[in-house]
């Protein structure tokens, strides 16, 4: 049997992490595709319950998406009526956007499945192991939680 091929790039921590973050980006959008919730809409979602009520521009900003992309996954929550879109209390000339009642539900289930498709991911790792992985990506992408 033969070696792997390119051993050189398969050794390269990039790599290693690309890996895992694909792995883990597939298990957490087959989890939110159980509850018909894509990731980019999840991500909309909870940052709308984070900043609610939340002018769309720094809706955009805070989810670092292009406002037309923004526009398209908040129609998509509109229409679904997980969201509402309303003039700004604080500039009436902007639309602010707040979760429903029913785009609440929806959230804390799809945190649910999020949480158990990364629990899926560590599940290799002891607890201790995990805390240390935790920490170092922290470490190594410059993002503090």
């Amino acid at each position: 049997m033969s070696e792997a091929p390119l051993p050189a790039i398969r050794s390269l921590p990039s790599w290693l992490l690309g890996r895992a973050a694909a792995r883990g980006r597939a298990l957490v959008a087959e989890a939110l595709a159980a509850e018909g919730m894509r990731m980019w809409h999840h991500v909309v979602l909870s940052a709308v319950r984070d900043l609610a009520p939340v002018a769309q521009a720094t809706l955009g900003r805070g989810v670092q998406l292009d406002p037309k992309d923004l526009v398209g996954i908040l129609n998509d929550l509109q229409s679904a009526g997980l969201v509402v879109r309303e003039p700004d209390p604080r500039d009436r000339r902007k639309n602010a956007v707040s979760l429903t009642d029913e785009g609440a539900r929806l959230l804390e289930r799809c945190e649910k499945a999020a949480r158990e498709a990364n629990d899926a991911l560590l599940a290799p790792l002891s607890a201790a192991e995990r805390d240390q992985f935790m920490d170092l990506l922290i470490r190594i992408s410059g993002t503090q939680s």
